[in-house]
């Protein structure tokens, strides 16, 4: 007797309906996922402390840089959504600018109304130590923040608006950063920076050193813009200062490099020959005696404050070291050995 295999039973899958049913939970998790970091990034309201409180753009700045310090500070997730959300729906750049953030305002509005100069309330305007007139005049220029009263005029015409008794601008504005309103003059603008600076000359003018060997507090700005322009370090400035003060005192020029560059102007294109060294101008102090006559740049409250105090060390030399700062010496001996020791470093840098 034969005996017969029952055939395997075949699974029988789930009916369409459950199927469909397992399909939209999950895109139904997915759309889930996608809300929750979209809330977490673009919906999320932009922390403000407050009700409300001012957000400063800066000229130069970026949204990359914007977003990261947001995520640095933990006050937003996922910033990649934030870069593609700008890539792809912004298509613009930061304006710089001082803008309104309300309580309740979300990161996406943020940043869609920094990307609109109409939207500032306030114009910061940044004037950095060093920098020159023409530079500062060139920067209100292209601000679209300001309006252009006076920067367009010739700088004999923008003094006589500013009621200005100097011959020439140089030296004579604050560097510092500024909050204007949306709109404000250049005439105004200038004119605070003007008042500002004279302040801090007048106040450190008080309080100087005795025994200086400058006529008036003018030559005292002179000095103050150079030792701007010869060093970046706060903790260098008396030391420069000390040397061109003790330089002046003896009757050695002083042979500073920015005060050629200045001379040179617009022929300056980022080197100075020894050529340039030997060519006359009223601000090549490696051929006149004494100092240039008027500043070279504007100078910060620092400098000036180191002009008006000196240090007390014998140095009458100082050079670059190669790795940021310089060597004093007090002998040309132990200068040249400081040259050597610059050389050295730079051709170890090549």
């Amino acid at each position: 007797m034969s005996s017969v295999k029952p055939k395997p039973k075949k699974k029988k899958s789930p009916p369409p309906a459950k199927k469909s049913k397992a399909i939209l939970l999950v895109l139904a998790g997915m759309a889930l996922l996608l809300c929750s970091v979209l809330w977490a990034s673009l919906f999320k309201d932009y922390p403000v402390e407050g009700k409300k409180q001012m957000l400063a753009i800066g000229e130069g700045d970026t949204y990359s840089g914007f977003i990261d310090g947001l995520a640095k500070q933990d006050k937003v997730s996922f910033p990649v959504i934030l870069k593609l959300y700008q890539k792809f729906m912004i298509h613009d750049t930061l304006k710089a600018g001082v803008y309104e953030v309300r309580e309740g305002m979300s990161i996406r509005e943020v940043m869609d109304m920094i990307s609109n100069v109409e939207n500032a309330q306030m114009n910061r305007i940044l004037v950095i130590e060093g920098t020159t007139f023409k530079q500062l005049i060139d920067r209100l220029k292209r601000d679209p923040l300001v309006q252009h009263d006076i920067s367009h005029l010739p700088y004999a015409d923008i003094l006589k608006a500013l009621d200005i008794p100097f011959q020439h601008p140089e030296g004579l504005f604050s560097a510092d950063t500024y909050f204007f309103a949306k709109g404000e003059s250049d005439q105004k603008i200038l004119k605070h920076l003007y008042t500002r600076q004279m302040a801090a000359l007048d106040q450190a003018w008080a309080n100087r050193a005795s025994d200086l060997p400058y006529k008036d507090k003018y030559e005292a700005l002179i000095m103050a813009s150079i030792i701007e322009k010869e060093t970046s370090l706060d903790s260098e400035l008396e030391q420069v200062s000390g040397v061109f003060v003790r330089r002046l005192r003896q009757g050695m020029r002083l042979q500073t490099d920015p005060t050629v560059i200045y001379g040179m102007g617009d022929k300056y294109t980022g080197n100075i020959s020894r050529q340039d060294l030997r060519t006359p101008t009223p601000y090549n102090t490696y051929t006149i005696n004494g100092l240039p006559p008027t500043p070279i740049a504007l100078p910060g409250k620092k400098a000036i404050e180191a002009a008006m105090h000196p240090d007390n060390s014998d140095n009458i030399y100082f050079v670059a070291t190669g790795n940021g700062g310089h060597k004093f010496s007090a002998n040309l001996q132990d200068h040249n050995r400081a040259v050597q020791e610059y050389l050295t470093v730079l051709r170890s840098k090549k």
